[in-house]
């Protein structure tokens, strides 16, 4: 019998990485839906008690809601978790020409609140996430009860990251020319990265070449475009600013900026953690914000009982 190929064995890999993170989100509770919000049909988690207060989190650039599982998983008991994957990303897939800045991604989360009859939610981002969260928290600012800021890119940050200074170059490090480019990538990701067999790592690598030109469409229809700079005091929801100090894709200043923009801001920052807070320690991350959550709601039943 003859050895499978390699490009076979990347497939098998891709079934069995596909596979096993759908198993995973079964297992703590959540579950696998689509929700059309015009334009497109949002592939979604969800999980958690359908009358709970909503939690909606973000995945960002290249990403897709896998990154979120280890986290959410930590808030299912007493919060309704919507886990989206964004237009051009994850199982919701890519259409050419869609539009992907950040306005129009949260425009489209706000489609998925009403189509899920979610009045408010509690709204975070990492990354691209955190700026369409943020982007949601700007333009409709009675649908977001608190917002989580992790890593998130959209404002200027007062020190460049190693990405930045690339993409300044002309050169981005998430658009790969052949699995080769993976591993150097990879570690910019995050500084303390879940186990991931090389088999799996390798299906992970080959479908981000395959990716490549719907990646460049998407960053040139986000990156630097609608920035909120000159929108931060707008945002009026209590507001967490979560970042890793090792954060090599969005420099760890830019917490700084985003704070100081938006009134009451709190932050936390992680010791050796980089770009992913929420995967590189999600019980940490979680219970953090959990912290967080709970402030909001003491807050929000003191201003209730005021006469």
């Amino acid at each position: 019998m003859s050895r499978p190929t390699t490009s076979r064995r990347t497939a098998i890999a891709a079934r069995a990485y596909a596979a096993a993170t759908a198993a995973e989100a079964r297992a703590y509770g959540l579950r696998e839906r689509r929700v059309d919000v015009g334009d497109c049909s949002l592939a979604l988690l969800e999980g958690g008690p359908a009358d709970a207060p909503a939690v909606v989190l973000v995945h960002g650039y290249s990403a897709d809601r896998v990154v979120w599982v280890r986290f959410a998983r930590h808030l299912l008991r007493d919060h309704r978790v919507i886990v989206p994957e964004l237009a051009g990303h994850g199982a919701t897939g890519f259409t050419s020409g869609v539009g992907h800045s950040a306005p129009a991604q949260a425009a489209r989360l706000a489609t998925l609140l009403d189509r899920l009859g979610i009045d408010s939610a509690h709204v975070g981002g990492n990354s691209m996430g955190g700026f369409v969260a943020a982007t949601l928290a700007v333009e409709h600012p009675d649908r977001v009860a608190s917002l989580l800021l992790s890593d998130a890119v959209g404002v200027a940050s007062p020190e460049p990251s190693e990405a930045e200074l690339l993409f300044r170059q002309g050169r981005n490090p998430f658009l790969l020319e052949s699995v080769a480019d993976f591993p150097d990538f990879y570690a910019m990701t995050m500084a303390r990265p879940p186990f991931l067999p090389a088999a799996l790592r390798a299906a992970v690598a080959a479908d981000y070449v395959a990716r490549r030109e719907e990646l460049a469409e998407i960053f040139a229809d986000f990156y630097g475009v609608a920035t909120l700079d000159d929108r931060l005091d707008e945002i009026a929801a209590p507001t967490l600013v979560m970042w890793g100090e090792e954060d090599r894709l969005v420099h760890p200043s830019t917490a700084r900026a985003w704070a100081q923009g938006i009134a009451g801001a709190r932050t936390v920052l992680y010791p050796g953690i980089g770009h992913m807070p929420m995967l590189e320690a999600p019980g940490r991350s979680a219970a953090d914000y959990r912290a967080f959550l709970a402030r909001v709601a003491a807050a929000d039943r003191r201003r209730d009982e005021v006469p």
